[in-house]
């Protein structure tokens, strides 16, 4: 395993590629899996790397590093960098792009941003595979699913504002090894005699046998994922995970050229404290399942980690941000797998329609029993 240099100014598409009938820039395109002219539409010749090793990072050199990293505020190709006063998500564009609104939330509140502390670029790339057109299908056939949204929703044409964005993810690998101890408990039964309405009855009672057990569990995680965006909402992006990481490319501009990529602002230290925090649950989580019996108390788990790594890479996602009465809600397609979670308001009068209805029922029910 390599230890990586300090952190580098992240690099990203800002390479042009000419298409060589028209002279136009040729773009990724999630269709063909290819680089082609919006303009006529001609593919380009390009050589993308198909294949590759995906290199993993030393996660402690990686950390002793970046705080050792002096600080700067220009990117390695001299990208435009915006922060959105509004969501607080940092996009990186190229020089020549006039951004007018926010591609998270809509908002025309867009500032020029310079970063404090030298970036860890990407080193690896999930291409777009699901195309604009079967996101715009996908999120349709979500809105018809929406029972309890209001009529005025389902009218507006809401997917003439998809955009597609390449978000930071960060993945890291560990090997955990933990040893436990808990009490184990089994549940047996007793007899037990009580009185109602004058009369003697006998019951079962469940009861707990207890006894101490302990033991050593090794797992091994892979992949675990922490996006690093801000811009889209934490529970959407849970929503359409995981990414396919038997899709990860080699990172080359022309899998990005013509899309907006996020600036990740949740950074490595951030990042592997929040997967550690996950890894440390389904640890804890599979000792207790490792305990036995019928169930369990006082677990008490005692880990050590090792081979910790990291990479971060570049996952694409369809975003479709909007605003109904006062509120803003979001929709997320994963751009590989096309797996789709997202936010809409509720109608309260099909709420109410529900509850008349459930009550309705209940008071049937209430009915029926009183006659027998």
């Amino acid at each position: 395993m390599n230890e990586p240099a300090a952190p580098a100014p992240e690099v990203n598409a800002r390479e042009k590629f000419i298409c060589p009938a028209c002279g136009g820039e040729a773009v990724w395109d999630p269709r063909k899996q290819k680089l082609v002219c919006p303009f006529c539409g001609t593919e380009s010749m390009a050589k993308l790397p198909a294949s590759g090793a995906i290199e993993e990072h030393d996660l402690a050199a990686a950390l002793k590093a970046m705080l050792a990293a002096p600080a700067t505020g220009a990117t390695a190709d001299g990208a435009r960098q915006v922060r959105c006063q509004s969501c607080n998500a940092i996009s990186v564009l190229d020089p020549s792009r006039q951004a007018q609104r926010c591609e998270f939330c809509g908002s025309a509140q867009l500032v020029p941003y310079a970063a404090t502390r030298a970036m860890i670029k990407p080193e690896s790339v999930l291409p777009f595979r699901v195309a604009e057109d079967s996101a715009r299908d996908r999120i349709r056939a979500w809105y018809g699913r929406l029972w309890l949204a209001p009529g005025a929703l389902k009218r507006r044409a809401l997917t003439d504002t998809v955009k597609g964005v390449y978000l930071p993810y960060w993945t890291f690998d560990a090997h955990v090894d933990a040893e436990w101890t808990a009490e184990r408990g089994h549940y047996y039964y007793t007899t037990e005699t009580y009185t109602e309405n004058g009369q003697a009855r006998t019951r079962q009672v469940r009861q707990v046998r207890w006894e101490p057990a302990a033991g050593r569990l090794t797992h091994a995680f892979d992949n675990e994922l922490v996006c690093g965006s801000v811009g889209v909402h934490p529970s959407l992006m849970r929503g359409v995970e995981p990414f396919p990481m038997d899709a990860l490319k080699p990172y080359d501009a022309g899998y990005v050229s013509g899309w907006v990529v996020e600036r990740y602002q949740i950074d490595l230290a951030d990042a592997a404290t929040r997967a550690r925090a996950t890894m440390d649950a389904e640890t804890r989580a599979l000792c207790g399942a490792a305990v036995g019996g019928d169930t369990y108390r006082n677990l008490d788990v005692r880990t050590q980690y090792s081979a910790q790594t990291f990479k971060h890479i570049l996952a694409p996602v369809w975003l479709l941000s909007y605003t109904f009465g006062a509120k803003a809600f979001q929709c997320v397609i994963n751009g590989v797998s096309g797996a789709i979670a997202g936010e809409y308001p509720k109608s309260p009068w099909k709420i109410a329609l529900i509850v008349i209805a459930v009550i309705i029922v209940l008071i049937i029910v209430a009915s029926s029993g009183g006659q027998h």
